[in-house]
């Protein structure tokens, strides 16, 4: 049974007390069920991580790049947060690694501060969604599978 990889980065921690109005009510560990059960209805594993440093989110999508290339996951979907507009670091590492990849956002992200506007990830991922709150975890796992069939 091949495997999902949700990767959130920094602040997803404080889901559903860091601008509720901005990002809902919902915990990441409301967001980890939500993702396991689309996984499970799917006939996938999930993988699901949090991180607030970048270097950890590095190693997690090296480490996937190679799992995708052993057969073993279908690829990733990344809330990478504030990192989304900062690091061109990220950038390289999923264009090294070659990773199947998801851009996501809670938000819409156009609709709010124009720093948000940029994405260095964009370039490098499959596909990104935005403004869909939690539930667009799911639809982004049912996009990463999609685009492997």
């Amino acid at each position: 049974m091949k495997t999902v990889l949700v990767l959130n980065g920094p602040n997803l921690n404080l889901l559903g007390t860091r601008e509720p109005a901005v990002y809902g009510s919902q915990t990441l560990a409301d967001v980890e069920v939500l993702c396991a059960q689309a996984c499970a209805a799917q006939g996938v594993k999930l993988d699901f991580r949090q991180s607030n440093h970048e270097g950890v989110l590095i190693d997690a999508i090296q480490e996937a790049g190679r799992a995708q290339a052993a057969g073993s996951l279908v690829g990733v979907v990344l809330n990478a947060g504030a990192y989304t507009h900062t690091s061109v670091a990220l950038h390289d590492a999923i264009k090294g690694a070659g990773v199947t990849l998801i851009e996501l956002h809670i938000s819409n992200v156009h609709a709010r501060e124009v720093f948000r506007h940029h994405s260095y990830i964009s370039p490098v991922a499959k596909a990104v969604m935005a403004g869909f709150g939690v539930k667009g975890y799911a639809l982004a796992i049912a996009g990463l599978l999609a685009l492997a069939e």
